[in-house]
Formats: structure tokens, sequence, C-alpha cells
């Protein structure tokens, strides 16, 4: 016999499946897949190179085309370090709130998706839901792009709704994300011969302040000011996040590195920014191997995730614009999965239940308000494609 679950014991479900990114997915693919089985639906992996995780994507309803797409992931960020009331992976309500790591960052919107196969099928829809969970979102948005690439030539969606946490608000637009490492390899002196060696520190702070300096630039210009103003900031900035380096105070640095991210206006191109970096790493470096040819920068792209870009008269806009009332303008600084299904040729638009504020901290919860008007309108969207 097929099993039922109510939105809240869905998400007890997925929650209580540990995906840190760290950790495979697999557990939670296969009790979602045993599920969508038990009510007669297939559904396609699209795993990584080694098999260790994947991307999964079903079709409930009729195979044709104009139907929508709900896209979320399975993983999580870590707890560790975190300051946690209760089990993380266990679902714990207190005072009209549901507590638990991937409430709001975002089994929530998943879960009720899931929980209400079992009425998509009841009520004979003449266009399809396709389901569409992913890995690595929070590491790099890793695993959409192949099941995008897998989807689009046999799914024909009029929309893709991603159900990051909105407060069931219609995002249109977000930043593109580069993710950063880069490595600095110096020459080891004592710091008394300084200028016969190449410290990596020294290097990889010029490199920061480059960041940094970037990020003035874009406070100051006016050219996109009206386009940018909902954004905050309304300009793209480049951050370092953590630095490693050095082993005493009296030695060049042989080696440094450290993580950046550059978050980019969805109307500017992040690779612009990129190739300005690289042009100033190999100005660096020309002078660092005038000292020693041993030395060097290494950069890796651990992430490039483009942005959301506003569409005009989109469809997946005008769609969810009628489904929740909302008519105002909202734009987010974080990133998601939405630019890469535009990418892939689909209209997308981001709203899912919850506040991003709790994403990612100790104690994330959800309100049980925020799941309900999640459901509501996941229930709007099966009626929308039945009628």
């Amino acid at each position: 016999m097929a099993g039922t679950y109510t939105a809240k014991e869905m998400l007890t479900k997925l929650v209580a499946f540990d995906t840190v990114s760290r950790n495979s997915n697999l557990p939670l693919i296969e009790f979602v897949e045993d599920y969508l089985s038990s009510h007669g639906v297939s559904s396609q992996r699209v795993p990584n190179e080694d098999g260790s995780k994947t991307n999964l994507w079903a079709t409930i309803g009729p195979d044709t085309d104009g139907g929508v797409i709900l896209s979320g992931h399975t993983d999580v960020v870590p707890v560790d370090g975190q300051p946690w009331n209760t089990n993380p992976f266990e679902v714990v309500e207190k005072n009209g709130l549901l507590y638990g790591r991937g409430t709001a960052d975002m089994k929530a919107f998943s879960a009720i998706a899931l929980s209400l196969v079992p009425e998509m099928l009841r009520s004979n829809m003449n266009r399809p839901i396709h389901l569409a969970l992913s890995y690595d979102e929070e590491i790099g948005c890793l695993g959409a792009p192949l099941m995008v690439e897998d989807m689009a030539p046999k799914v024909k969606a009029e929309a893709v709704i991603v159900g990051e946490p909105t407060m069931m608000q219609v995002v249109s637009g977000h930043k593109g994300v580069i993710g950063l490492m880069t490595k600095v390899r110096g020459l080891e002196v004592h710091s008394s011969l300084l200028h016969t060696g190449v410290s990596a520190v020294h290097i990889a702070a010029k490199l920061i302040v480059w960041h940094e300096q970037k990020t003035k630039e874009n406070k100051q210009r006016t050219e996109h000011l009206a386009e940018n103003a909902l954004f905050e900031p309304g300009y793209t900035t480049l951050h370092c996040g953590v630095i490693q380096g050095g082993t005493a105070h009296n030695i060049t640095a042989k080696d440094c590195s450290f993580s950046s991210d550059f978050r980019v206006l969805p109307a500017e191109d992040p690779l612009a920014y990129l190739e300005e970096y690289r042009a100033y790493v190999a100005e660096l470096e020309a002078e660092m191997k005038t000292v020693d040819p041993s030395t060097g920068i290494t950069i890796d792209v651990l992430a490039n995730v483009p942005g959301c870009r506003r569409e005009k008269d989109g469809a997946a806009e005008r769609l969810v614009r009628q489904l929740t009332g909302d008519n105002a303008e909202h734009v987010v600084s974080y990133g998601t999965e939405a630019g890469q299904f535009q990418d892939g040729g689909y209209s997308t638009i981001v709203c899912g239940p919850g506040d991003i504020a709790q994403a990612h901290a100790a104690n994330e919860f959800l309100s049980i308000e925020q799941l309900n008007a999640g459901e509501a309108f996941q229930r709007k969207l099966i009626e929308r494609l039945a009628s």
C-alpha cells in the first residue's frame, strides 16, 4: 500500500537524513524513490562522477508539455560548533515553530511537494508537475547543471519554481556567485633577508586588498543605480572569508591560501571580474618570479553560479504572481539554482516557505504558518494545472 504523509510528517522524514554536503545524499534519494514508486511514479537519477551523490527528477501527471518544475536541493550546511538546543536532525515543534537543520533551507518546499503527490495524481492534471531534487547546492550549486542538462531535452515546462525560503514572496532576481581558492607559493628566507625571499602572506595580502578596492569602486559607480536599487547592497561585492599561511614570525611565508567570493549583479558578467583578477595575479606572479622562478600563484574556481535575471514578461513570474497575489518587486543577494535553470532555457522564479535569516543558523526553524502557506500555494498550483 502506498504511504501517505502530511507535509510536516514528510519534512520530519527528510530532516532525519543527515545530508550535510560532505555526506552522501543517497539514503534520502532512495527513500524518495521508494515513496514515489509506491504511488506508481517513476524517477530518474542524474549522479555525480563517482556515484556517491545524485540528483533525482520525476514527472507526476501526463507526459505533455507546459507543466511546472518544482526545484529543491537535498543538501544542508554543517551544524558543527553551533549551539543547538535540540537534535538538528530531528524536527522539534515549539510554540508554532519547527526546529531542525534544513527546515527553512530548504527541505520544507520539497516535503510539501512530496506529501501532495497523492493529490496530484487524484486531481487529473492535464499538465504535469516535475519534481527536481539536486545535490551539493550548498557548496556551489554543483549538481543542478547536470540535472538541467538531462531534463532540458525531455521536459518542456512552462515554468520552474525554485523553492528557496522567500517567505512566499516572488523573487525575480538574485546575484551570481564565483567562489575561488587562491594559493600563493613563496620563497622562505629569514625575515632579516626579506629582499631575497618572497612572502606568500604579503602577496596574498595584496590580492585581498584588490578585492576590497574593487568593492569600493563598485559602490561608487552610478551607471546601474536605478536597476540595482532593489539589491542590498546594490553593487557587486568581493570578499575574502578564510586565510591560512606562514610558519613563524621571522620567516617569509612559503605558502598562503585564501578563499574568496564575488557576488555579482545579474546585469554584470562574473567572468569579467575573474579575468580582471587573473590579470592582476599574473602581474604579481611575474614580479615574484624575478626573485625565484619556483614561486607562483594558482586560482581554483570552486563555484560559478549564474545570477537569476529578471525576465521580461516571464511565464514563471506571471504564474507565481497569480498564485500568490504578490505583485511587489523582490530580489535577493544570495545565490540559488535559478540562473542554472534559466541557462537551460527555462523561465524561472524563486518562491518558497521560510525565512532566509534562519538558513545556516543554529536552531534553524520554519514556522508552521509558513509551512501551511507553502502547502496552500502548491495546492493552488495543482488546481491550476488541472483546470
